[in-house]
């Protein structure tokens, strides 16, 4: 095994060859499908009479299109039905592992394959969606890919990549009571810009990782994407080795052994040469939410709107852009800006640990009056599990929806859509104009706990005023 850095060792075991075009030809361990962007893919392997090489590696869920509260069929999105039957005929024809509605595994596909320990350490995944970085937190390399690559994928299980350059970044210390993975990831946008990590793969390291439970690492490398990285990763450890143990395809027995000697042989080297170290400080990281149009616009919900005069001159015109989207004023504080949706869901935060701890301070409150609120779980395994513990319950008393898994009102290619130039106070990962699904729409992103602060208070509030010592 050769010396370096996680990225380095798992990009040389996954090397097939370097291309005449000087880029890696890199076989892929494990292909993730869903609705909207293998339909084509399909298509283009039809047209070249191609079949899928390693149907075996590829595995198909539904999540974008889905409804996540009538799911009858057919759906009355006529689209929405079409890619549905695309996807249900392709992977039968070809042999794909297919989680569908009512399998009782379907979900949202970054959620589905680490819950069922599809993703492992030392694996190579590309999936037709921005947000595969999520399976970093695994201690994988994993790449968000187009509808041509996805082909690609399908065809010849590798892909042409340009290998990146590695930067690290450590947050040491201990986060404080109402702070979150997700604020953690918002506050490293923040600083180092949304462009800030083109052409790197993102390590995240120090005390403050290591401390983070396997679904607070995969929100933080979930959101790599939208800091410009190509992927972000977390090396393996005991909390990774735990998390699998058990899983429907965890190695079991002896192979288990070998399996973990293995996956803590890749972990980077204490000696790893990286190409940038970047180290903050969790005491610093207030709850933190976006007030513009790019995950970048954030700040912590106690400071007040930035004046774009006082930003770097290369800030300035996308802030002046996003006060006039958002109709918000510079110097003003975003705690006490109304809202009218508030959603807890996506593959950012709709696994069960963010159900949980947003029900927790859910319980015994009601949402206020005129905010419509929801919640939605990221599979029907997170659904099951939620209903099992009584959240759902804990989650209807309290004026909230209770609703099926899907991806809803994050990409919103399903009825799940803001109105007009509604607010919302939303757990996912964009806040892009129109991404929720009106073209006037307006996104506030923030952790599950304060989109439920902002549900109860009907404006965007600070989670610590409702711990038990308003620890502020």
């Amino acid at each position: 095994m050769s010396k370096g850095t996680l990225f380095d060792k798992v990009w040389d075991a996954h090397t097939v060859g370097v291309l005449p075009s000087g880029q890696t030809q890199l076989f892929i361990g494990l292909h993730l499908i869903h609705e909207v962007t293998s339909p084509q893919a399909f298509a283009m392997l039809r047209e070249r009479e191609l079949k899928v090489l390693y149907p075996e590696r590829t595995v198909a869920t539904v999540d974008h299109i889905v409804p996540t509260e009538n799911q009858a069929r057919p759906f009355a999105d006529v689209l929405a039905e079409e890619m549905m039957q695309a996807l249900e005929e392709s992977a039968k024809e070809h042999g794909i592992r297919f989680y569908d509605i009512g399998s009782g595994s379907q979900g949202i596909v970054h959620v589905i394959a680490p819950e069922q320990g599809l993703t492992q350490p030392g694996m190579t995944i590309a999936c037709g969606d921005s947000h595969t970085s999520t399976h970093g937190a695994f201690g994988a390399i994993a790449f968000g890919i187009g509808t041509s690559q996805v082909r690609d994928v399908l065809a010849s299980q590798t892909l042409a990549l340009s290998k990146l350059k590695v930067r690290k970044i450590e947050v040491n210390g201990d986060l404080r009571p109402g702070v979150y993975a997700k604020d953690v990831i918002l506050h490293i946008i923040r600083q180092l810009g949304v462009k800030g990590g083109v052409g790197y793969a993102y390590e995240y390291a120090g005390t403050a990782i290591e401390a983070m439970s396997m679904e607070e690492r995969m929100t933080v490398c979930n959101m790599s994407i939208e800091g410009g990285a190509r992927c972000g990763y977390i090396n393996p450890d005991a909390t990774t080795f735990e998390y699998l143990k058990g899983t429907d395809f965890a190695p079991t027995g002896a192979d288990w052994d070998e399996a973990v000697e293995w996956w803590t042989s890749i972990r980077s080297d204490a000696d790893a040469e990286y190409d940038d170290v970047i180290r903050f400080d969790a005491a610093e990281i207030a709850p933190t939410v976006t007030w513009g149009i790019t995950p970048g616009q954030g700040i912590g919900v106690n400071e007040v709107l930035p004046l774009p005069e006082k930003l770097p001159e290369d800030d300035r015109a996308i802030a002046q852009e996003a006060y006039n989207y958002m109709k918000l004023h510079p110097g003003n504080p975003i705690k006490g800006t109304k809202v009218n949706v508030c959603f807890v869901g996506s593959c950012t935060n709709g696994r069960i640990s963010d159900l949980r701890e947003a029900a927790q301070f859910a319980q015994g409150k009601q949402v206020a009056k005129g905010v419509k609120a929801f919640i939605v779980p990221g599979s029907e395994r997170v659904k099951q599990q939620a209903e099992a513990e009584g959240l759902d319950k804990v989650f209807e008393a309290a004026g909230f929806e209770w609703r099926n898994a899907g991806c809803s009102m994050c990409l919103a290619m399903n009825p799940d859509k803001l109105q007009g130039d509604q607010i919302s106070a939303s757990s996912s990962n964009r806040n892009f104009k129109g991404r929720q699904g009106s073209s006037t729409g307006r996104t506030l992103l923030m952790s599950p706990v304060m989109v439920v602060a902002a549900a109860v208070s009907g404006e965007v509030a600070d989670v610590r005023e409702l711990l038990p010592s308003h620890t502020l």
